[in-house]
């Protein structure tokens, strides 16, 4: 299971780093075959969202059907793995959440920047009639 953990946490330091290079300013050319290259890849690596839902859902699932330990019966040691393995889940959530909204975050820039080129395109065959 922290295989998996340690994947989506390599793909949302990928993705933030991604998106950084996207925002970067830099010149036109070089801005334009970033966003080209960034959005070839952005289509095949749409596999992280129902990656990050079944993580989600895995996660939902054991939060159900843990052991809850409340009251007197629990020793100070159970009380605390508890504690770990529900702020483990609260991080892991988090970086579920974080990949989807990052891998969202590029497919909108890079469309952005398509746009962009588009309306220059057409505003420079609007200039040359």
């Amino acid at each position: 299971m922290a295989l998996q953990w340690m994947i989506l946490a390599y793909v949302v330091a990928a993705e933030a780093a991604i998106a950084v290079i996207l925002t970067l300013p830099s010149p036109k050319a070089i801005q334009s075959r970033i966003s080209s290259l960034v959005s070839r890849i952005v289509q095949p690596s749409l596999f992280i969202v129902p990656f990050s839902a079944f993580q989600l859902l895995d996660i939902y699932w054991k939060s159900e059907h843990r052991l809850k330990c409340s009251g007197e019966t629990c020793t100070a040691a159970e009380r605390s793995r508890y504690e770990r393995a529900f702020f483990k889940a609260q991080r892991n959530v988090i970086l579920c959440l974080a990949a989807c909204f990052l891998y969202w975050c590029i497919y909108r820039i890079c469309s952005y920047h398509k746009e962009i080129e588009r309306m220059e395109e057409m505003e420079k065959r609007g200039k040359e009639e």
